[in-house]
């Protein structure tokens, strides 16, 4: 016989599960486009609604930075952009995981700014931070609108040699977190099981990457 307490308990957590559930019946669907192995015949931009926010996910040296530059409006909020300004001011020896904090608080600091415009942002994530897509899922939230997965899916020695290319490396600890991270947020996008809060998700290999020139967030007609 179940105790009292005990059932009392599963009555109480079965609440919110029944509520989730009825939410989880009411949302959209995530849409899941796959852009990989087109041989760079896939299209040359992504639109999205006015004020969403899309965030670039990939293994470091993927070329997510490369990527924002090219064809995020305005430069998007890359991370990278945080520890250049950084390392012009600090001495060129000092090694990077001394002032790394420095940088992430600027970084995140800018975000927050950014989110606070209203305006649509164009997101750097590694992939590894779970709370940042919350954060940004529940931001989107609250100003009406939707977040989205931009992921960059590079095969691994492929990034290792971006890394290389643009002499700047993580290590081996920090790479096997970033390929556990982004492969499974690849994996769960390919079988449309996106994060909360996402409303779609966009896969793009090198190739496809390389054949967008722009990320839009062209304003409704009439406005």
């Amino acid at each position: 016989m179940r105790s009292h307490g005990v059932g009392t308990y599963a009555a109480t957590a079965g609440v919110p599960a029944r509520r989730e559930a009825r939410e989880a019946m009411t949302r959209p669907a995530p849409l899941v486009r796959d852009l990989r192995a087109r041989d760079g015949r896939g299209p040359t931009g992504l639109a999205f609604a006015a004020g969403d926010i899309v965030v670039v996910s990939g293994l470091p040296g993927s070329g997510k930075s490369t990527l924002i530059r090219r064809a995020a409006a305005g430069g998007g909020i890359d991370s990278q952009d945080a520890r250049d300004r950084w390392e012009r001011r600090l001495p060129g020896r000092l090694p990077y995981a001394v002032y790394r904090p420095l940088v992430r608080i600027a970084h995140y600091a800018g975000l927050r700014r950014a989110l606070r415009s209203g305006e649509s942002v164009v997101v750097h994530d590694c992939g590894t931070q779970t709370w940042v897509r919350r954060w940004l899922a529940r931001e989107a939230r609250r100003r009406g609108r939707r977040l989205h997965l931009v992921l960059l899916d590079v095969a691994p020695e492929v990034a290792r040699a971006g890394q290389r290319e643009r002499g700047r490396g993580v290590s081996g600890y920090a790479f096997a977190r970033h390929r556990r991270a982004v492969g499974g947020l690849i994996a769960a996008a390919e079988t449309g099981r996106l994060p909360r809060g996402c409303a779609s998700a966009v896969l793009l290999d090198r190739q496809a990457a390389g054949a967008l020139g722009s990320i839009a967030f062209p304003a409704p007609r009439g406005e």
